[in-house]
């Protein structure tokens, strides 16, 4: 049975369409990495699969419950890292999941243990009893992937979820993914790291325009193993033009240097 399930979604705000005719059903144990343009609509989804944002027309089922912004119970059963998400800075990490923890039902005991845990595990036990504005990206990045995992969700809504990692730290999160996925978890998420989303991904959705324009696995939507997930996307969104704007960009920074000298 599938978990998550869309059925011709629509979604305007005034006269722009975001998504204009968006289906699509995920099963669970499956890592799909939803991807598009800027604009395309991908955090309008999630939102509306979290019940923040109610669509236009069509359904979204999650766990097979059709879902308003007045469906509450599934959420106990997601987590979730937006792209900005905004972190209490006057908290330090303990304070902070333990809230988190207990927002989800579990008891501050058992938040702490947790997340206490997990933090030694991302070698950040040193800065447990921080404030988190003393943080570096990385690590507030880390923590609220902790916040998102600490009641051991059945679905990760994930948007651009390695964003100031660093190498080690992506290798971590990465096998994290896979382990997960492996235990039968549900992971959706969104990044602009098109290697990244290429080599995690058991299933690749790319939005374009609001709608779903490619849906399958990597050799599936590829058809050539000589192509890259980043060229796919350019050819099917039709963006050609990287190399002439990059060239032009640094024409314009050579003319003005040399017009700064005269």
């Amino acid at each position: 049975m599938a978990v998550i399930e869309l059925n011709h979604v629509a979604k305007s705000f005034g006269d722009k369409k975001v998504l204009t005719d968006v289906t699509f059903s995920i099963n669970p144990g499956t890592i799909v990495g939803y991807i598009g343009q800027n604009g395309a609509g991908k955090s309008t989804t999630v939102k509306m699969i979290l019940g923040l944002m109610a669509p236009d027309s069509g359904t979204i089922k999650v766990f097979d419950e059709a879902i308003t912004p007045q469906s509450t119970t599934y959420k106990q059963r997601i987590g979730y890292v937006p792209e900005l998400a905004d972190v209490f800075d006057a908290l330090t990490a303990h304070e902070y999941l333990a809230l988190i923890g207990q927002l989800y039902g579990m008891t501050e005991a058992d938040a702490v243990a947790k997340s206490e845990a997990l933090m030694d595990i991302l070698g950040l036990s040193y800065a447990f009893d921080q404030r988190i504005v003393s943080y570096s990206k990385g690590m507030r990045q880390q923590v609220l992937i902790i916040a998102s995992l600490l009641h051991n969700p059945d679905i990760l809504f994930w948007d651009e979820p390695l964003n100031g990692l660093d190498a080690n730290a992506v290798l971590i999160i990465e096998e994290i993914l896979r382990e997960l996925r492996n235990r039968g978890k549900t992971i959706f998420y969104s990044s602009h790291i098109m290697d990244v989303v290429q080599k995690l991904s058991d299933r690749i959705i790319l939005l374009n325009q609001g709608q779903v324009i490619a849906d399958g696995d990597f050799a599936t939507i590829s058809q050539n193993s000589d192509t890259s997930l980043q060229q796919l996307f350019n050819d099917l969104t039709g963006f050609s033009e990287h190399g002439q704007k990059a060239s032009a960009f640094v024409d314009v920074i050579a003319g003005g240097a040399a017009h700064g000298s005269d």
